[in-house]
């Protein structure tokens, strides 16, 4: 990072003034002024929907018609908001580029790592060998190992931090002077989240890029910023070098967004388990050959044993490939395992899936990106009643529960009418919740249901998590890599890395007395 006094002496690449957008006679952002710099980060932060990503698709040209933008954005002795549609194209990936949020959904399925990283090479007429040659440099670049074998896969066949890295790639490939990184680490743990940003820092001063980075994480936004801009619905509460924003906030607002104090786990009295786990383990097949037989296996879970009691909840905690999403939807019944998995004295993998269907109910999992989980096409209100539709209940008590759910996740009935796009992350959590709690199960699996929100709607999860625990009695399998997160829900954590337990134990026992240097590892990754 840059004093602020080598800050002022670098020159100016981007000068925003005074950018308004709106919506009809909403205004969704107001009056946004700022410049950036060669070679520094200006992280932009605040809630959801407080207008971070906006701003920057907006120096981009990439909000659609309906918005209307007003303001400056000069970059390069260019005014970007009256430039053509084919000019933003010459400016779009060439001098300004964009990482944005979900990589999965970002990148093309159908498409393999050497056309994604490729196509805009290609259409700067460079031959087939000259493309595959700069796609390996990139690669290489930004750390994914055995590059040409990465080549022909599709991002499905990438893990998390790889998909990053294309993106990364895809985004460096034509040397753009602007990097703009939207949420670049949302869905990473701990350890990958630092691999990505120190690798952005590391390829930002080999280039002298500058770097807009978009972030609800502002243990990154201290590490990795020069100056921070925090937003609240559309305006600049405060903007200001990072040590002055971080150490003396100025607003009630900031001070409540650098707050990571999420309440205490509640004390739970020992009961009898509700859902007990003996020698589960999940295998992969990995097929070969004409015939594509079984040649060999590929362990996501070794071994474990686990007991869950009624109102109880278990942390999973461990980086990226561990097998914490194996492990529960191996208990989901969604994947094959082996071993025992008893919920209500009934050993689920002894079952046929017509015996499951009834005990479904029981146990209900959340996924960690609502927006996919969540039918584009359905209403909040068939969403919700969904499951209830196996039940063949009267419409009325249909209608009844939905608003009963909907009241548990504290969010108005008038929601009902609503689509997925309508509604911003934290209230797409609470529907995926809803949709779940309207069963009443016993046992809900959440496989990172708060990684990509921000600290205040993390916040509301917990305590409304929290609450239902108390009140209703759910027990949760709760899979994460905040370990603020799991510290303030949970009553014990188990540890996985590479598909082994490390460690299991009561939550506050193994923050203050990690047994594993992998343990103590991930909690030095989290503190801030």
């Amino acid at each position: 990072m840059h004093s602020i006094q080598d800050v002022n002496n670098l020159p100016i690449v981007l000068d925003i003034a005074h950018l308004n957008i709106q919506h009809h006679d909403q205004n969704l952002v107001e009056d946004l002024s700022f410049q950036l710099r060669a070679g520094e980060t200006v992280a932009i932060v605040g809630e959801s929907g407080s207008g971070k990503s906006i701003s920057s698709l907006a120096i981009l040209g990439l909000l659609p018609k309906s918005l209307v933008v007003q303001g400056n954005v000069q970059f390069e002795d260019q005014e970007l908001l009256s430039l053509s549609e084919a000019e933003k194209r010459q400016i779009r990936g060439h001098k300004i580029s964009m990482i944005f949020q979900e990589p999965m959904t970002a990148l093309n399925p159908l498409h393999r790592v050497e056309k994604i990283i490729g196509e805009t090479l290609i259409l700067q007429g460079l031959s087939k060998e000259q493309v595959k040659e700069r796609v390996i440099a990139l690669l290489n670049d930004v750390g994914i190992p055995e590059p040409e074998e990465k080549l022909k896969r599709y991002p499905h066949e990438l893990s998390g931090g790889q998909r990053q890295r294309v993106m990364i790639a895809m985004a460096l490939a034509l040397d753009p002077t602007i990097l703009i990184a939207d949420e670049p680490t949302t869905a990473l743990d701990v350890t990958l989240q630092a691999q990505i940003l120190n690798l952005l820092k590391s390829l930002q001063r080999k280039r002298n890029m500058a770097m807009i980075l978009i972030s609800h994480d502002l243990n990154l936004v201290r590490k990795y910023s020069d100056q921070v801009i925090v937003m609240n619905k559309g305006k600049v509460e405060e903007l200001g070098g990072v040590d002055q924003l971080f150490n003396c906030p100025q607003q009630a607002y900031t001070k409540n967004l650098l707050n990571h104090d999420f309440g205490d786990a509640l004390k739970i009295q020992t009961s009898t388990p509700l859902l007990t786990l003996e020698d589960l383990s999940v295998r992969f097949p990995i097929k070969r050959g004409l015939l594509n037989r079984v040649k060999d296996y590929v362990t996501a879970v070794e071994p474990l044993h686990l007991a869950l009691q009624h109102g109880e909840s278990i942390g999973i905690v461990g980086e990226s490939g561990s097998g914490k999403s194996s492990l529960a939807l191996a208990v989901a019944r969604l994947i094959e395992s082996h071993g025992k998995i008893a919920l209500l004295g009934q050993d689920l993998n002894q079952l046929s899936e017509k015996t499951l269907r009834p005990l479904r109910c029981e146990f209900q999992i959340v996924f960690q990106d609502p927006f996919s989980s969540l039918n584009p096409r359905l209403t909040v209100e068939q969403t919700i009643a969904e499951g209830l539709s196996l039940k063949n209940l009267p419409k009325t008590q249909i209608l009844n529960l939905v608003d009963d759910a909907l009241q548990k996740v504290d969010l108005p009935a008038s929601f009902k009418t609503r689509y997925p796009h309508e509604l911003s992350g934290g209230q797409r959590q609470r529907i995926a919740l809803a949709r779940a709690l309207v069963l009443k199960p016993k046992l809900i699996i959440l496989d990172e249901p708060t990684s990509a929100l921000d600290r205040t709607t993390q916040r509301s999860i917990v305590v409304l998590l929290r609450r239902l625990q108390q009140e209703d009695g759910v027990s949760y399998l709760f899979i994460s890599h905040d370990l603020h997160v799991v510290r303030a829900l949970c009553q014990k954590v188990l540890v996985l890395h590479h598909a082994q337990v490390m460690e299991f134990q009561e939550t506050e026992a193994l923050f203050k007395h990690p047994k594993t240097d992998y343990t103590r590892e991930l909690i030095a990754a989290s503190q801030y």
